[in-house]
């Protein structure tokens, strides 16, 4: 975990030096982890997951029937919100 002042100290140095340990580095606030920095790999691996997730959730709902087709519908969906 890296404190707020010595990321004010040591800026990008002591996240790479995090980021060389694991995925990701913790920020604290006086104790408390206020953010998480993420190296470009992990955020790209993080971004695949989230893509699957979604596919299967849409596939999910094809399969179940609970889809709206055509373009009327869906424009007439969004028109109230849904």
């Amino acid at each position: 975990m890296v404190t707020a002042n010595e990321l004010k100290e040591h800026g990008v140095q002591i996240l790479s030096k995090q980021l060389a340990r694991g995925p990701e580095a913790m920020i604290s606030v006086r104790g408390k982890v206020k953010f998480v920095v993420i190296s470009p790999e992990y955020y790209e691996k993080l971004r695949l997951f989230e893509l699957e997730a979604a596919l299967k959730e849409a596939e999910a709902d094809l399969k179940a029937g609970n889809v709206k087709r055509g373009v009327k519908a869906h424009v007439k969906r969004v028109a109230r919100g849904l």
